[in-house]
């Protein structure tokens, strides 16, 4: 990745096929979140589910169950849309790292890429050559805001690393 940066036309290509890929990947979960939803209520208000005396809650464990699961299935539902609505765009020399933004850091002579979405974290994409960092983690909080030549230090698995961003596109 060092040298010239990627022409425009590529990079946002590249991302245009990280986000498809993220997309499916959070639109393959929905699905298994759906699923489990109606599982769940199913199971909630099935005819085995009823109480046979005042101490049996199994019905009442299952409406937790199916309450959860409907919880994370509007969560997941939200993370499809919040993914599908990132503004692709081309980053120059000198802009910041945003939601979006393909950012390669090196660290030791290593080379990392991550990609800076609104979900999925630490999510291998591209034949896991990129990885998907949100501005949740610790990682995002550290590269949100930073430009290619930035270093910037952060707490990762217990360890303080020291990071240097090569590029951003």
């Amino acid at each position: 990745m060092h040298g010239a940066p990627p022409r425009s036309g590529t990079t946002r290509s590249t991302k245009s096929a990280l986000k498809d890929e993220l997309c499916a990947i959070l639109a393959a979960d929905l699905l298994l979140r759906e699923r489990a939803y109606r599982s769940s209520r199913e199971a909630a208000t099935h005819e085995e589910a009823k109480p046979e005396n005042d101490k049996d809650t199994r019905a009442l464990e299952q409406s937790y169950l199916a309450r959860g699961e409907a919880k994370r299935l509007e969560e997941s539902r939200l993370a499809l849309a919040e993914t599908e609505a990132i503004a692709l765009r081309d980053f120059g020399p000198d802009d910041r790292a945003v939601l979006g933004a393909l950012v390669a850091t090196e660290e030791n002579g290593e080379e990392t890429r991550v990609w800076l979405a609104p979900h999925g974290g630490g999510t291998r994409l591209a034949e896991g050559r990129v990885q998907v960092v949100t501005p949740k983690s610790p990682l995002g909080q550290a590269l949100l805001g930073r430009k290619a030549g930035d270093e910037c230090e952060v707490r990762l698995a217990g360890r303080l690393r020291t990071l240097t961003i090569v590029l951003v596109t």
